[in-house]
């Protein structure tokens, strides 16, 4: 059996290593996510040379598809009975599978755009698919490797520091490959490639690496409630609801600006060759503060952090949307900033969601960690579709003019100019301000929690003890 990574059924402290196997695994679905938040809606566009409503419509009809697929695996993971525990046969078998799909979304085949839209909507469906198998079991497996209150915070800095570091690697590393490339669309080739090679990795070390609690295993027998009434009891779940509006609000501002600000740096700034190091400044901010407000939670609530964190980035964008071409020496300063706060919507939400799980089994007495963990996948990427579909029917509509052969860098019109540069200022920080009333009201505190823990606590010792917990690999 690997004990490496297994953590004591009496110490719910976790092992640096623990901490690096499982955040290791956010690797892979970060890269696949940040790409396509900062470069598909400009690739269909710039390189593939759809029409930007007909892009945004691809987004679209995925999510209609990730409305099922997301709680549908969640309640299927919750259910799955194997030696290896509920989640990680998924992770395993939906690697390749998501590896390569990805790679394919990169691919421009000789058809006609009609053929186009079709290629790419049957490849993201498919692609989204294998998200959905690897990335909902896996930021499932977080309350069932601890039940404290910071450690959850710090698993998730963890996590998210091979999030937010995967997708600064990949954003400032993707354009120097494919502009290092004879032409745009090989450029993407490669890096697709490449790319899909790092996202199948890190769903092994998660595989091998990673052990669920003896307490958690034993709840993987799951509950014959139908997905329909789980879904039902997830959403009466009342600070569930605070934490998916939370999220959905701060990662649609963070998507609406990422869809955005490779438009905004190219055309309106006339600084493509800024965008690399415009990129590195955003998210190596955010890898830094990562671990600067989970220090911060460890004295105050989660809610205050995000409060902060966001109202520095609503600042910025503001400030982002004020700035006149020609001021490029503002934009650097600016991106670091907003990486302050971008990262407390990496951070926050996910680390207020195991809470929310504890409040749920004291309520209800099941563990439904995939129902709710499904969720918020999708919130995610229904955050990463909605904005390049707003962005992509804002262009359209304003007039953006599709490069070509002869004029790949065309001279966008005013209309097109402005949609971009509301896309990345008012838009985000109005959705922004409505997330801070959101976490202002969220109502489990660090109190709160400690008492939910007590209350399961008492519950588990007035009951009979458990079988013992199946062996392992």
């Amino acid at each position: 059996m690997n004990t490496a990574a297994l953590p004591s059924s009496d110490n719910e402290k976790l092992s640096f290593w623990t901490k690096l196997a499982y955040g290791s695994g956010d690797l892979g679905t970060a890269i696949a996510a940040g790409l396509r938040a900062f470069f598909l809606l400009i690739f269909f566009t710039d390189v593939a040379r759809l029409d930007p409503a007909m892009a945004g419509m691809i987004l679209l009809i995925n999510r209609i598809w990730d409305a099922f697929n997301d709680p549908f695996v969640g309640w299927l993971s919750d259910r799955t009975v194997t030696r290896w525990g509920r989640r990680r046969p998924w992770i395993f078998a939906g690697a390749l599978p998501f590896g390569l799909t990805f790679f394919l979304l990169w691919v421009v085949p000789p058809f006609s755009p009609t053929g186009l839209f079709f290629y790419y909507v049957i490849i993201s469906l498919l692609l989204d698919t294998a998200y959905t198998v690897v990335n909902v079991p896996y930021t499932a497996l977080t309350p069932e490797l601890t039940k404290d209150y910071d450690e959850r915070t710090s698993l998730n800095s963890y996590r998210f520091a091979f999030s937010v570091g995967g997708a600064l690697v990949s954003a400032v590393l993707h354009p120097i490959i494919v502009s290092s490339a004879p032409d745009p669309r090989t450029g993407y080739l490669i890096s697709g490639l490449v790319w899909a090679v790092v996202c199948t990795v890190p769903c092994y070390i998660v595989f091998f690496a990673i052990r669920e609690r003896p307490q958690a295993i034993e709840h993987q027998a799951g509950d014959s409630i139908p997905l329909t009434a789980q879904i039902r009891i997830a959403l009466a779940n009342r600070p569930y609801r605070f934490v998916i509006g939370l999220y959905l609000a701060s990662w649609l501002a963070l998507q609406l600006v990422s869809a955005v600000l490779v438009y905004y740096l190219t055309y309106y700034m006339g600084t493509p060759e800024r965008i690399p190091i415009t990129l590195l400044a955003v998210q190596g901010t955010s890898f830094i503060f990562l671990f600067v407000w989970t220090a911060v939670s460890r004295r105050y609530d989660k809610r205050l952090v995000y409060m902060v964190g966001a109202t520095l980035w609503l600042i910025v964008q503001l400030g982002l949307y004020f700035i006149r071409p020609g001021q490029d020496a503002l934009v650097l300063p600016l991106a670091a900033l907003a990486g302050a706060g971008v990262a407390v919507a990496y951070l926050v939400p996910w680390a207020m969601l195991p809470d929310v799980v504890d409040l749920d089994e004291l309520e209800t007495g099941q563990r439904r960690e995939g129902v709710f963990y499904g969720f918020m996948v999708l919130l995610q990427k229904a955050g990463i579709a909605i904005a390049i579909y707003l962005v992509g029917r804002a262009l359209a509509t304003a007039g953006y003019v599709t490069p070509t052969d002869a004029v790949p860098v065309p001279t966008q019109p005013e209309s097109a100019l402005q949609a971009i540069r509301f896309f990345i200022g008012p838009a985000p920080a109005a959705i922004l301000a409505g997330s801070l009333l959101l976490a202002l009201l969220y109502p489990i505190t660090r109190t709160r929690h400690r008492q939910i823990l007590d209350s399961l606590a008492a519950r588990r010792a007035a009951l009979p003890p458990p079988l013992a917990a199946p062996a392992g690999d």
